[in-house]
């Protein structure tokens, strides 16, 4: 793993729509069956919308009803850190990217294959990048 990204504020802020920066780096959400990719089905990588760092691969990706896009595992334990999160009155497990910090979701233990989670993440916090 390389050396973490840090930028502050206005340098984020330069890159990423408001969107993006309100759900990356203010942990914002969007509305659920409003993202761009929770009913997409193209094969290839969802990518870090901040640094673009690889984080989860199409073939993990599940319809989990909740509109959100789901995934049942990163490419790799160490792209995604787990924190607690007790925000509006829950208690879940926000995911982060490792390389830059940026919110993507939450991850729950209610999903699909062989690890038994659901990744739960913003549209707004991937960018896919298509199988050649």
């Amino acid at each position: 793993m390389s050396e973490k990204i840090i930028k502050d504020k206005s340098e984020w802020k330069k890159g990423l729509t408001p969107e993006e920066y309100h759900i990356t780096r203010e942990k914002g959400t969007e509305r659920a069956f409003t993202g761009k990719y929770w009913d997409f089905h193209g094969k290839g990588m969802y990518k870090c919308t901040c640094c673009g760092s690889e984080l989860f691969d199409s073939d993990t990706k599940f319809d989990s009803g909740s509109g959100w896009p789901s995934f049942w595992a990163p490419k790799s334990d160490e792209l995604v850190e787990e924190e607690r999160d007790r925000s509006f009155g829950m208690v879940r497990t926000e995911v982060k990217c490792s390389n830059c910090g940026a919110h993507l979701g939450h991850v729950f233990d209610d999903g699909p294959g062989p690890r038994g989670f659901r990744y739960c993440v913003n549209s707004a916090a991937l960018k896919f990048e298509e199988k050649k």
